[in-house]
């Protein structure tokens, strides 16, 4: 686990987001991510929370990000998508092989009309990293803070062991996580 902390001037100060996420982004490069995606998808499916939600909000990976969609193979559940509108985020239905088109930050976006985030029972949340209270570090854009803000399902992240950290120096609108999972067994 790192540690959050720097020695400066004979004091510890915490590191800001900035400076995390940058190190989020060089770690996740030395990882296999391929490999770790895989176990976290299994690890996600045998959890309570993912057998009892039959609603389920994945996100369309970056390429050097965490990959879930391999859970889409499952007939069991009805899969969503989320789509950048302005400042929000919207929950968009997905079945394999729907139209996606690009997003301005690259990721691939569902085209369909989106539905009501009441709809979720559980919605898995990007993170480049997360805290061991279960803050986790995003791209720095709110979308899912603000989208989370108001969510009465679960929220849960699937981040790599090596990107857990002592703290992410959560601010009051960031939301916690009910569940992270790791590729640690």
């Amino acid at each position: 686990m790192l540690r959050t902390e720097q020695l400066y001037r004979g004091k510890y100060i915490l590191m800001d987001k900035k400076l995390l996420r940058k190190w989020a982004k060089d770690k996740r490069k030395e990882l296999n991510i391929p490999k770790i995606s895989a176990i976290l998808a299994e690890k996600l499916a045998q959890t309570d929370e993912y057998k009892k939600s039959k609603n389920i909000m994945l996100f369309y990976p970056l390429s050097d990000e965490v990959n879930l969609l391999s859970l889409l193979e499952d007939e069991t559940k009805i899969f969503y998508l989320p789509r950048i509108n302005g400042d929000n985020l919207e929950c968009c239905k997905y079945i394999k092989g729907d139209e996606l088109c690009e997003s301005c930050f690259h990721t691939k976006e569902p085209t369909c009309k989106a539905c009501a985030k009441t709809d979720i029972d559980l919605v898995i949340v990007p993170a480049l990293a997360c805290d061991k209270n279960g803050y986790r570090l995003g791209y720095g854009g709110g979308f899912y803070d603000r989208f989370l803000a108001d969510f009465k399902g679960i929220k849960a992240a699937c981040v790599p062991q090596k990107l857990i950290v002592d703290t992410i120096s959560p601010q009051e609108y960031d939301i916690k996580m009910d569940i992270i999972i790791t590729d640690l067994f």
